[in-house]
C-alpha cells in the first residue's frame, strides 16, 4: 500500500510514518498543503491522510482541490485536533471519506487505512450524466456517441458540474474552479456557460444544463 501523509507536526508525522512503514506501507509525506497537492498531482496513492490545520493551504481546501481540480477519488482520512462538528461537515462536504480527532490510537488509523485501501471504486475517470460522458483520462467528451469538442475552460466547468450532479453548483464555486481568487467580471462566467450549453445541449433534444436563479447552475438528467 502507498499512502500520502500530510501533517505539519514533524514529530507526529515521523511517528505515524514509522508505524505505517512497520506494516510495510510505503509513505510519502509533506508538511504543508501546497506540497501535498503537488505530490497528489504527480503520484498515485491508495489512501491520503490529511491534517486540517496546515500551512499555506489548509486541509479542507486541499481535499476540495483533489476532488474538483485534480479529479482524483483517492480515499482521504482527515486529521484534526478539533472535534467541532463544523469541521466534520466541511470535510465530508468537500469529499473526505473518514475523520479522526487527535489524539487517536495508531492502531485505529492503521485499521482505517486497511479498510479504505480495499474500497472498490468504479472507473472514476468516466463521468456520466444521462447519455453525456466525459472521460477525464483521454479528455474525450461525447453525447449520444457523438464527440464534443470543448475548450479548456468549458471542460473544467463541465467536470465540476458532472461531479456535483445533480446538485446545484454556485456561481462562486464555478468561478473559483476557473480562476481561483482572481475571478473576472461575472459576465465572463455567463459567456462560458452559454458556450458550454451550445455544445452539450443545443444539438440534442434534451437539456441537461439548468440555470437555477439566485443559486447557480445544475447539470441533471430529469
Amino acid at each position: 500500500m502507498r499512502v500520502l501523509l500530510v501533517e505539519d507536526d514533524i514529530d507526529l508525522c515521523a511517528s505515524l510514518a514509522a508505524a505505517m512503514e512497520s506494516k510495510d506501507i510505503v509513505v510519502d509525506y509533506a508538511y504543508d498543503g501546497k506540497t501535498g497537492l503537488n505530490l497528489v498531482e504527480e503520484n498515485e496513492y491508495e489512501v491520503i491522510v490529511l491534517d486540517i490545520n496546515l500551512p499555506q493551504v489548509n486541509g479542507i481546501e486541499v481535499c476540495r482541490r483533489i476532488r474538483e481540480e485534480l479529479g482524483k477519488q483517492t480515499p482521504i482520512i482527515m486529521l484534526t485536533a478539533r472535534a467541532d462538528i463544523e469541521d466534520k461537515l466541511s470535510s465530508f462536504d468537500v469529499g473526505a471519506d473518514d475523520y479522526l480527532v487527535k489524539p487517536f490510537d495508531i492502531l485505529e488509523l492503521l485499521a482505517r487505512l486497511s479498510i479504505l485501501s480495499k474500497r472498490k471504486v468504479s472507473d472514476t475517470n468516466i463521468l456520466k450524466v444521462g447519455d453525456l460522458e466525459f472521460d477525464q483520462k483521454s479528455m474525450r467528451i461525447s453525447r449520444e456517441g457523438k464527440s464534443i469538442d470543448l475548450n479548456s475552460s468549458c471542460r473544467k466547468l463541465l467536470s465540476v458540474l458532472m461531479k456535483k450532479s445533480p446538485e446545484v453548483v454556485s456561481k462562486q464555486s464555478l468561478e473559483y474552479a476557473l480562476w481561483g481568487d482572481d475571478s473576472p467580471e461575472a459576465e465572463v462566467l455567463k459567456i462560458h456557460i452559454h458556450n458550454l450549453r451550445q455544445k452539450i445541449d443545443k444539438p440534442f433534444s434534451k437539456e441537461y444544463l439548468k440555470t437555477v436563479r439566485g443559486a447557480g447552475y445544475q447539470l441533471i438528467d430529469e
